[in-house]
């Protein structure tokens, strides 16, 4: 007859989802990753977008701040409305995977909040600096941009 002690017991019965927790970390920081350089893209591709408009803004009086205040909300509102749809899909599928554990905990809605906050800082510092650097040019020469 073998003898182990419990923690064996409990770090054989556990190592698969170890194993699966250090995969899902690694795929979740390259899929934030690869958000965030879409992002950056698709704020780059705005700003150089609407440029002229940056020019006017700056050239009546618009702020550095106020002009990447103005493109992070328009991001950011983008990105809440997505959490809102993620919300609910997560909540399944979060629900369905702690109910095969003996002792689960309830998933609180200060987790989904949490997230949306992070994503939502994530995607405003993002954009912000994209918006920033466009914003910080002179505006004769966004002016002349045509």
């Amino acid at each position: 007859m073998s003898r182990h002690f419990l923690d064996q017991d409990f770090e054989a019965l556990y190592s698969g989802e170890a194993r699966q927790a250090e995969m899902f970390t690694f795929f979740s920081a390259l899929a934030i990753g690869i958000a965030c350089l879409g992002l950056f893209g698709l704020a780059s591709f705005t700003t150089e977008r609407r440029t002229k408009e940056i020019g006017i803004r700056k050239a009546i009086g618009g702020s550095v701040a106020d002009i990447a205040l103005l493109f992070s909300g328009e991001f950011g509102r983008l990105v809440l409305f997505a959490n809102l749809f993620a919300w609910p899909v997560a909540y399944f599928f979060m629900g369905r995977w702690l109910a095969d554990f003996a002792y689960r905990i309830d998933l609180s809605p200060w987790t989904f909040v949490a997230s949306a906050a992070v994503a939502f800082v994530i995607a405003c510092v993002t954009v912000g600096t994209v918006a920033a650097r466009a914003a910080m040019a002179k505006p004769v020469r966004a002016l002349r941009y045509e």
